[in-house]
């Protein structure tokens, strides 16, 4: 059975922050690991976002599963389906009220481990010494705040990105034939979590090939 943590409370989304992202748009998750595993995780990193060793965090998971698919303890039955792959968990920690909403992958599980694993390559930036007050986590303070999941806003924003791994500027992109999909490749097996690279940033090449894919570019 798996070990959810015991100060995060699960219940069913009641309103997705922004536009989802389209059921075509999304990456079957390169993600090899168990639902227990993924806890384990996200429990490490609740654990480290509290204010202090003593403090309990108060964190929330909201899925699509319906009200009625919830064993009386609150967790999921185990035969629970959701209705869209979309996860949102939100918390108080000692960096403010965070909120991360994921639906990049085709299943709800491998969603959440995408937060937990953006949380622990966040908490990871702080160790060399680059941040000191939770810089990285202001971004996701901003997205509870505009009720907008993170991504790109245009085409020439997600072109920019993904042109960096391969070192084009957008017009080079546009004009290059097959440049976009090459950048891509690129940029995935250099951001893969399973081959070293950074899950958060493996998340955003994931948002930028949605934008590029709703735009008919890919």
């Amino acid at each position: 059975m798996s070990a959810w943590p015991e100060d995060m409370k699960v219940g069913p989304i009641r309103e997705w922050p922004g536009t989802m992202t389209p059921a075509q748009s999304r990456r079957v998750s390169p993600f090899r690991a168990s639902l227990t595993a993924t806890l384990k995780t996200l429990d490490r990193e609740l654990y480290e976002l509290a204010e202090t060793r003593a403090h309990q965090l108060s964190a929330e998971m909201l899925v699509a599963i319906p009200a009625g698919s919830f064993r009386l303890d609150g967790r999921p039955r185990a035969d629970a389906r959701a209705e869209h792959p979309g996860v949102i968990l939100s918390m108080d920690t000692k960096h403010g009220h965070l909120s991360y909403p994921c639906d990049t992958f085709t299943v709800w599980e491998d969603n959440l481990r995408a937060i937990a694993l953006a949380l622990e390559a966040l908490r990871k930036v702080d160790r060399y010494g680059v941040t000191r007050r939770g810089e990285q986590y202001r971004g996701f303070l901003e997205i509870e705040a505009t009720a907008a999941p993170a991504g790109f806003d245009s085409v020439a924003a997600a072109l920019a990105f993904l042109g960096g791994f391969v070192g084009l500027g957008v017009s080079e992109m546009t004009v290059v034939d097959g440049a976009a999909r090459r950048a891509l490749r690129r940029a995935q097996a250099v951001t893969h979590p399973d081959h070293g690279g950074d899950a958060a940033e493996f998340q955003r090449v994931s948002l930028a090939e949605s934008k590029l894919r709703e735009a008919g570019v890919l």
